[in-house]
């Protein structure tokens, strides 16, 4: 993911930074929650401010939009409300790369 591109069947995905960096906690915590407090910290640090709820729930469906992904039946990423996210989709190291940098999603 240092290249930080996202490929669907080897053709490259357009994927803006803020929803990169959903992916990216995702796949770092595959399988586990992501907290909303946790990525509201990761994607607006400090001093920064803006509509959190909207923000979020804007690039969170900007990525199920790339990944082709629905929030009733998820393939990628389950959302528990109130709470966060959660990666249901099986992830893979990229064969050499050091986990979690560098992770691949696949589905099965």
């Amino acid at each position: 993911m240092r290249t930080r591109e996202l490929r669907k069947r080897g053709l490259r995905m357009h994927l803006r930074g803020k929803s990169f960096e959903v992916l990216a906690a995702l796949l770092e915590h595959s399988g586990g929650v992501v907290t909303r407090e946790e990525l509201r910290r990761r994607l607006w640090p400090e001093g920064i401010f803006v509509d959190f709820e909207n923000s979020l729930n804007s690039t969170v469906n900007r990525l199920r939009a790339v990944l082709g992904d629905s929030p009733t039946k998820p393939k990628f990423i389950e959302t528990l409300p109130k709470l966060g996210y959660r990666c249901v989709a099986p992830v893979e190291a990229l064969p050499g790369a050091p986990p979690p940098s560098r992770c691949c999603l696949s589905r099965t």
